[in-house]
């Protein structure tokens, strides 16, 4: 039981550790106390932390947590049931993050891991999937809190309180294994022997190497056994070999002998030295110095003449060194030579770095460069080491305290021309030919250029430092200002420098300007005449006087009203006056004596006036004579009644001649007759009427005429003020220096007749002639310095002559004189010839004549059979020097610097033997008369013995003439390429006057000229220069660029009458669309949303309500219809005369037409009314209703009233003499307002194109009812208006497209070929703007350059290997350097020229300078086993995912396949080998399985295909696994063959597949028992090869079981065979032995996947078999 009680806590407490670990897992941490009373079950378990507390910032806060007990069943219990010792701590100190901390701590980024495969990553088996493209992976990286100063760790809390904490992983792509892909066989070689048996071999180049695991490369090379026949007699079974030859070296030192035989012909030397003649001793100088020329002692070189041997050994086939007599007896090839002692380039110590090419100081500008320099002390001879790098440069920034700081410049500009608006005009405004009085909005144009911003300080600096030099310490003379202020005030302009030092926006070299139009002077119409006053009231002397009328300026003008008309005309009159009694009215006719009725008189109401008609004190008029009573008459109850006397009417004339008087007429008419009896008489008609004569003066008027004000000139009386009070100019040369006068001409003028004397004229409005002005100060023109000249580059022709060239200057003007100012210079350019260098800067390699051939040493060479002492193979050495093109001479470095590579100074000769035959070198070819006519010959002769020596004169073998045709020399030329863009001759294009080109201003349309480029071949169609065809290289044809053509609009229209004949209207003009722009021309305007081809201009317009007024004759006679023709009286009707008149300043003038006056204003022309009796009562006419007072309102109401002319007779009543009516709005009372119209158009001046204008608007009065009246209806009730009715606007100034001038042509695009081409560009200066003109969409123009034929040198193929008379082993391999040509097309074609023409080219091939014309080889000796050369580098591959756009690597692979002779030397043959490379630019493939059908084949051919054509072994995926055989595509068809899990047909065991060209499986051939044969075993022919792993053979291949059953217990049909029968009748025992057997052997082994790529496994047996039995 104790045992048991005992045991059970163990298993609890093991069930606790399980607990606390996964709970641990999900973050708490529980601590388990064991103790041995039982508590085991209980254990501590914590919180999380809290929130770090504390006053300050930094590690000084505190965090706590909760802390408790728990049951392993999950309850909390009490404390005390937990042991108390392992308690955790419930509060521990922590860091407090504040605000600032942010600037101090920061997260530290580690670099991101491999990418590891999300699928090894994850729990389980790596599930197996398909690659395509790439596999996800997932990258991490370390990322933890650091303070930034010291980069130490922190806590990662303090950092996220700023900021989440980054992310510590990302997802990646694995890049698929890459499989090794190979190229397609190539056809089989030649069999390796001609008897007997020997070996074909095949071989392919690596592609793309594996990859990223991928599989490796299969075999390169594929063996064949061969046997053209039998051998006749014994095979050969020796070769010579020739090995390597020996470093070269010294010979041993000469004997003592030769040292005393040279020593005696040295001082025999000396001795014939001693000639007096002083010509033959300078000849022997001469001779000496270019002997010692022709030696090698330059201390450059240091060329010793060694020799070098090797050996010769004979080799049997199986690889064995035999003897020497083995071999065929033949003659033996060299194997000793001369040879040049290698020595390593040496060079000195690089000397110290240069001084920086920067010597100024500035951050913004580019670093400067320091070079350091080293010489070659010893150049590098034979095959010794290059020379290394001579110079050596890097970036560099001054160093020290004084440097000054670097050159800035800045942009200027001169100052803007004159505005000019004739740049804005279309191609059709008439004002383009006559260019006065244009104003509005125009352009102007300026100059920018480039200048030194801070040439004066660093000129200031300059001079300090040279101050400082000279050791200048004692101060010059105190400067009045500062030395630094002082360079500012010098200085008028800055130098100009080049404009592309400048950097930064060019300023706008136009602008739109403004020239404010003119404002002409408008006045009123003339007011009435005056009365006739004095000139002077002040001087009434003298009777003349004058009547005066006047007008006002409405549009006060521009320059002021001296250019106004005259405002006011006299006319000389009599009797003036200067006050006079106005009649304001007359008093009712009052009888004298005190009667009733009869003649009596009417006081006149008087008030004193001036001349301008004003009240004035009636004193004034004191002098005046009183007027009188007018006499009048009351009448009696029977007298006939008249009316009262009308107005006089207007003066008919406004004044009088001979022929004209003027009238006025005055009527009234009869009211009432009188009685029969007693009353006086009603007058006749002729008395109702009254005309008298007015304005009787004579039609004689003068006024003051003025001219036009003179130029301000300066005023003799302030010119001496004016110097004395020393007044400047101010800074921007527009000040006002001075005061001065203009006058003008005044005369008196007599209308219609001239000028007449001044005293005709009243002097009060005379004008003045003399005004005060101010006068411009001068400005002078201020031009810049002129700039520093243009570089001079020294050039040389192809004959090193040097070419004269030109160099410039030129300075701005950058401002124009004005106001009699200086003048400008005339010359701002100057040119002046370079100074022609002596000597063209170049430097050319001067080689000196060959020494002496020199052989081997005779001592060395005296046992090698053949050998003569004085003749055979050697080698000649020569000097190279350095020249000028003059020839002078110079230094070996700047030769290598700036010449072209340096010529050989060894090479090998021959001393001819006494046997040998020697001959002249070649003559010069004779002279050919004409091309293509004839022979030319060469010849050369023998020397000395040889022309007695027979062998010698056999002309087969030593010719001594050669003959060939003349060349022949026939070109033809051809056009090649496109026409070119259509370009305007050079000449032909004229500057506008402002200085820049306007689209179709200036010449940028009309004819030109497109051209197209010549090219000329030779008859072996090659390319050659143009000059040979007698082409300058184009044909060119005439060609047109459209100009372009405005809109065209009409002229405007004339207004429209004002459409309201009272107030505000509108008036309206219209232009209409001529024709539509074209070629870029202006667009139209705006045009009509309704009518598209017309553009209206509306403006606001004023009509007078008084204008047309209607005038209403008097009443007729009464015409009484109900006639008492005792009493004449009762009821009648009176007409008159009612007609619509032009109303002027005097009066309505003259008769219109009525529709011109308001019809609801017209008077009654017809009234009815009662003709008073005798003794009734007679009331004159109504007089006018009296206002109603506004607003108009119901109780408000208006009256007329009459008085009466005749009392009634005894008991009769007058009638009413007032009448009373009610207003009523809209029929007798009107409320009147402001209406004010919409705005007009922005309106011009009539000579300004654009620019500035006004906007104008009226207001109108508008009566209640909507009708438009007299302005002074609201004036009169002094309405508020607060309308602006005048605002300036703004009409977009139409500027074209303004160009800058064509750059200068591009160089070539190309220095040679067909496809070159120049480009020149211009670009926009202004673009246009408002309706301008477009800018055009050409702003690039190319033309072909002339085709010049592409020279290069280019190496031809390399040669065999040669082994002089051996067959093999150690040899020389050739190629040589020609000169190609080609029209530099990618695909043209090369043709070899003559080396002359590639004569200017660096000897260099595809850019590299090392030339390398011969390189050892070797060449295999029979039966060797040898590696071939390199392949070439494939083209660059991209391995890549294609679509997705990822790109892992480019890379580039080159291959050696190995090929065999002998099969029996298979066993030693190398390894095959390929080497990479990364590359740029690689193209992205895509591989896939392609199938045909095979002719005469049930079977179709499969192969991998690559997506540029290319048919290759490897990279295409594999195939789907198939479910029986005919899932194989193509199906396994072939006997032993079966289709395997992968998708690829195989064999069965004990078979091997022979593979097809594409890389299927061809046949499955039977397995041969391998043997391999020793060097003397001639049984066998194997076949094998060898990779660069072989694989080791295995018991079990992928794809098959390790063993397979060959007595199968199932039949095809699934059913036992009968002798398993009897087999289990036969012995019964063993019955379940055989029965575990059977199902051993029926049950189907699990075949494993087999390996990618199984058909390019390295096999180490047969890739192909051809069948052979004797295997």
């Amino acid at each position: 039981m104790g045992q048991g009680a005992g045991g059970t806590p163990r298993k609890r407490t093991g069930g606790s550790w399980y607990l606390s670990v996964t709970l641990l897992l999900c973050g708490f941490w529980k601590a388990h106390s064991q103790t041995d009373d039982g508590k085991s079950v209980y254990f501590w378990e914590t919180g999380p932390w809290g929130r770090c507390m504390g006053s300050d910032c930094g590690p000084g806060g505190s965090q706590s947590r909760a802390v408790w007990c728990a049951h392993v069943d999950g309850w909390t219990t009490l404390h005390t049931n937990c042991d108390q010792g392992q308690r955790p701590s419930n509060q521990r100190n922590c860091f407090r993050v504040c605000d600032w901390h942010k600037d101090l701590y920061d997260w530290k980024l580690g670099a991101w891991n491999e990418c590891v495969p999300v699928s090894a990553r994850t729990f389980g088996a790596p599930r197996q999937f398909t690659c395509s493209g790439g596999e996800e992976g997932i990258q991490t990286r370390e990322v933890g809190c650091m303070l930034k100063t010291d980069g130490s760790p922190a806590e990662d809390a303090i950092c996220e309180y700023f900021e989440p904490k980054p992310r510590l992983e990302q997802a990646c792509l694995i890049p698929c294994p890459q499989d090794c892909v190979v190229s397609e066989y190539s056809p089989w070689t030649s069999c390796s022997k001609t008897c007997g048996t020997g070996l074909r071999n095949r071989v392919r180049s690596v592609l793309v190497p594996p990859l990223f695991g991928g599989a490796g490369c299969p075999n390169l090379t594929e063996f064949q056994s061969c046997k053209p026949g039998p051998c006749v007699g014994p095979e050969g079974l020796y070769s010579l070999r020739v090995g390597p030859w020996s470093p070269c070296a010294l010979p041993p030192t000469r004997t003592a002998r030769q040292a005393k035989r040279r020593k005696g012909k040295g001082q025999g030397l000396r001795e014939r030295g001693g000639v007096k003649d002083p010509e033959t001793r300078e000849l022997i100088q001469k001779k000496r110095t270019r002997n010692r020329l022709n030696r090698q002692e330059s201390p450059f070189w240091d060329i010793q003449v060694g020799h070098q041997t090797r050996e010769v050994t004979c080799i049997h086939r199986n690889g064995s060194t035999v003897g020497r007599n083995l071999c065929i007896p033949r003659e033996l090839p060299l194997t000793i030579q001369s040879c040049v002692l290698p020595k390593d380039c040496q060079v000195t110590e690089w000397t110290d770095w240069s001084s920086c090419s920067k010597t100024c100081v500035d951050p913004e500008s580019l670093r400067g460069n320091r070079t350091r320099r080293r010489q070659v002390i010893q150049f590098p001879v034979g095959e010794g080491i290059e020379c290394p790098l001579l110079e050596e440069t890097e970036s560099c920034e001054p160093q020290g305290g004084t440097v000054p700081p670097c050159a800035s410049y800045t942009w200027r500009t001169t100052e803007w021309s004159d505005c000019r608006v004739d740049l804005l005009l279309s191609q059709q405004d008439r004002r383009r030919s006559n260019m006065t009085g244009l104003c509005g909005g125009g352009l102007q144009t300026r100059e920018v250029y480039c200048v030194q911003a801070n040439a004066e300080l660093l000129k200031y600096l300059n001079n300090l430092k040279e101050k400082d030099k000279a050791g200048q310490t004692q101060r010059q003379q105190k400067p009045s200002v500062p030395p630094l202020l002082s360079i500012t005030f010098q200085i008028t302009a800055s130098r100009p420098v080049e404009n592309k030092l400048c950097t930064g926006p060019v300023p706008n070299r136009s602008q739109r300007c403004q020239i404010p139009c003119p404002i002409d002077c408008e006045v009123s119409p003339w007011g009435a005449w005056g009365p006739c006053v004095f000139e002077n009231c002040d001087d009434q002397t003298g009777k003349k006087g004058f009547k005066l009328r006047k007008r006002q300026i409405t549009n006060e003008p521009t320059g002021g009203p001296g250019s106004c008309p005259h405002l006011v005309e006299a006319m000389p009159c009599d009797e003036p006056s200067c006050y006079k009694w106005q009649l304001v009215s007359l008093d009712q006719c009052v009888p004298d004596d005190g009667k009733q009725c009869g003649p009596g008189a009417q006081l006149p109401q008087v008030q004193c006036i001036n001349s301008n008609g004003e009240p004035v004190d009636r004193s004034l008029c004191s002098s005046s004579a009183a007027l009188e009573p007018v006499r009048c008459e009351l009448p009696c109850a029977r007298d006939c009644v008249l009316s009262d006397w009308t107005p006089w009417s207007t003066c008919s004339q406004t004044c009088s001649s001979k022929t004209v008087e003027g009238k006025q007429m005055r009527t009234r008419s009869i009211l009432a007759y009188n009685a029969g009896e007693g009353g006086s008489l009603c007058p006749n008609s002729s008395a109702l009427q009254e005309v008298r004569n007015c304005n009787e003066h004579a039609c004689i008027v003068y006024h003051w005429q003025t001219g036009p004000w003179g130029p301000c000139t300066e005023d003799p009386s302030t010119a001496s003020l004016n110097t004395s009070a020393g007044i400047r100019p101010t800074g921007d040369g527009q000040g006002l220096c001075s005061m001065g006068v203009q006058t003008r001409k005044v005369m008196c003028v007599r209308v219609n007749v001239g000028q007449v004397p001044p005293k005709k004229c009243p002097e009060g409005p005379r004008p003045s002639t003399m005004r005060p002005c101010q006068l411009p100060c001068k400005k002078d023109c201020i031009v810049t310095p002129f700039s520093d000249w243009t570089e001079c580059l020294a050039s040389c022709d192809a004959g090193g002559d040097a070419v004269k060239r030109k160099q410039s200057r030129r300075r701005l003007v950058i401002q124009k004189p004005s106001n009699g100012g200086q003048e400008c210079p005339v010359v701002l350019e100057e040119e002046r010839d370079c100074e022609v260098p002596k000597v063209c800067p170049g430097f050319r390699w001067k080689t000196h004549k060959w020494r002496k051939c020199q052989l081997v040493p005779w001592f060395l060479r005296k046992d090698t059979p053949g050998a003569q002492e004085t003749c055979g193979p050697g080698l000649q050495t020569r000097a190279v020097s350095c020249r000028q093109l003059d020839g002078t001479q110079a230094d070996i470095s700047e030769c290598l610097k700036s010449a072209k590579a340096m010529p050989t100074i060894t090479q090998r000769c021959q001393l001819p033997c006494q046997d040998d035959c020697q001959l002249t070198n070649w003559s010069k070819f004779s002279s050919c008369t004409a091309d293509c006519v004839g022979v030319r010959t060469r010849k050369r002769a023998l020397i000395g013995r040889s022309k007695k020596k027979d062998k010698c004169k056999n002309t087969q073998m030593y010719p001594l003439s050669e003959t060939q045709y003349c060349p022949c020399d026939k070109y033809n030329a051809q056009p090649v390429g496109k026409w070119s863009d259509c370009i305007l001759p050079e000449g032909g294009r004229a500057e506008s006057t402002a200085g820049m080109k306007v689209q179709g201003d200036v010449k940028e349309c009309g004819q030109g000229y497109r051209y197209q480029a010549m090219v000329c071949y030779d008859q072996d169609n090659r390319l050659v220069e143009t000059s040979r065809c007698n082409s300058h290289g184009y044909i060119e044809e005439a060609c047109i660029i459209p100009c372009p053509s405005d809109c065209k609009l009409s002229e405007w229209s004339n207004w429209s009458r004002c459409s309201k004949s009272c107030g505000s209207g509108v008036k309206v003009r219209s232009k209409w669309l001529r024709e539509k722009p074209y070629n870029g021309g202006r667009p139209c305007p705006k045009l009509d949303h309704i009518n598209q081809a017309q553009v209206y201009e509306v403006v606001p317009c004023q009509s007078d309500c008084n204008q047309y007024v209607w005038v209403a004759e008097p009443w007729s006679v009464w015409k009484v219809s109900n006639v008492d023709l005792k009493e004449n009286c009762g009821e009648g009707v009176q007409t008159r005369k009612v007609r619509c008149m032009l109303n002027t300043v005097d009066g309505p003038s003259e008769a219109v037409e009525d529709y011109l006056c308001d019809p609801e204003e017209m008077p009654l022309g017809a009234r009815e009314s009662r003709l008073p009796c005798p003794e009734d009562c007679v009331l004159n006419d109504w007089g006018p209703w009296s206002r109603c007072s506004v607003p108009c309102t119901r109780n408000n109401s208006r009256v007329r009233t009459a008085y009466t002319l005749r009392y009634p007779g005894v008991g009769r009543q007058c009638p009413e003499k007032s009448d009373k009516e009610s207003c009523s709005l809209n029929l007798n009372c009107f409320n009147y307002f402001y209406n004010i119209t919409d705005w007009s158009t922005c309106q011009l001046s009539p000579n300004a194109v654009c620019g500035s204008g006004i906007k104008t608007r009226m207001l109108d009065c508008v009566r209640s009812d909507g009708k438009s009246v007299d302005i002074k209806f609201c004036e009169e009730l002094r309405l508020e208006k607060n309308w602006l009715m005048n605002v300036s606007c703004t009409v977009e100034c139409p500027v074209n497209c303004q160009l800058s001038a064509w750059s200068t042509w591009s160089e070539c695009s190309q220095t040679c070929g067909l496809d070159g081409k120049m480009r020149r560009q211009r670009s926009v200066v202004q673009a246009s703007q408002g309706d301008g003109r477009p800018c055009p969409s050409q702003m690039e123009q190319w033309k072909p350059c002339p085709v010049r034929p592409c020279y290069r040198w280019q190496y031809s193929p390399w040669s065999e290997c040669r082994v002089e008379s051996v067959v093999c082993g150690h040899g020389t391999r050739y190629r040589n350097l020609s000169c190609f040509v080609s029209d530099g097309s990618s695909d043209g074609e090369s043709s070899m020229v003559d080396e002359e023409l590639c004569g200017s080219l660096e000897l260099a091939v595809n850019g590299d300078k090392t030339i390398i014309l011969k390189e050892a080889c070797t060449l295999p000796c029979p039966g060797e086993c040898y590696l071939m050369e390199w392949s070439d580098w494939s083209s660059c591959v991209n391995i890549c995912v294609k679509g997705a756009g990822v790109d892992f690597v480019s890379v580039q692979v080159r291959s050696r396949a190995v090929l065999a002779q002998e099969p029996e030397n298979l066993q030693l043959c190398p390894d095959q080998a390929w080497e990479s490379q990364p590359c740029t630019g690689g193209e992205c493939y895509e591989y896939k399985w392609l199938s045909s059908s095979r002719p005469n084949s049930s079977r179709p051919v499969v192969w991998c295909q690559r997506s540029d054509g290319l048919n290759v072994t490897g990279g295409c995926p594999a195939m789907n696994p198939p479910v029986d055989n005919s899932s194989c595509d193509p199906p396994c068809l072939m006997p032993k063959s079966f289709c395997s899990e992968a998708g690829i047909c195989m064999c069965e065991e004990g078979f091997t597949e022979v593979l097809s060209p594409a890389g299927q499986l061809d046949q499955c051939a039977p397995i041969p028992i391998l043997e391999i044969p020793t060097a003397g075993d001639k049984k066998g022919d194997v076949k094998t090869s060898r990779a660069i792993n072989p694989t080791l053979p295995t018991t079990i291949q992928p794809g098959r079981t390790g063993r397979t059953w060959y007595l199968q217990p199932y039949g095809p049909d699934g059913k036992l065979k009968m002798w398993v029968y009897g087999v289990a009748a036969g012995a019964f025992v063993l019955l379940i032995f055989i029965v575990s057997m059977i199902y051993l052997a029926c049950k189907k082994p699990k075949r494993p996947q087999r390996q990618r790529q199984q058909n390019n496994r390295l096999k180490p047996l047969t890739l192909a078999y051809d069948g052979d039995t004797d295997m």
